[in-house]
């Protein structure tokens, strides 16, 4: 996951790929800290989905922009469009479930 510091590129970012991930965090907040390399290991299933982490404490303007009000947030664009937001309580379960899903109908070929 790369680690976003100028917000300027991201909207372009979020245009120009299927898939996006973006992670809000703080660098005092332990849940977010433990989250990371989980989050990590899960999106190496998924190896086209671009994936970013933002740290909002760095870039303040990230929280307004992107209506982030509390941590850790997780928000992934699908096709441009938000599709997936999941804040504070995130179900590491439940977050890969409705990732798969997208995944399977953007870049999975059926038979």
């Amino acid at each position: 996951m790369d680690k976003i510091n100028d917000i300027e590129n991201i909207e372009q970012i979020i245009k120009e790929n299927d898939m996006v991930f973006l992670y809000f965090s703080t660098q005092d907040c332990g849940i977010c800290t433990s989250l990371l390399p989980k989050l990590e290991e899960m999106l190496v299933n998924y190896p086209k989905i671009k994936s970013f982490h933002i740290p909002i404490d760095e870039i303040p303007l990230a929280s307004g922009k992107f209506s982030v009000f509390t941590v850790p947030t997780v928000i992934v664009y699908v096709d441009g469009k938000e599709a997936i937001r999941e804040a504070r309580f995130i179900s590491m379960d439940t977050l890969e479930e409705k990732i798969s899903k997208y995944y399977s109908l953007f870049f999975e070929e059926t038979a």
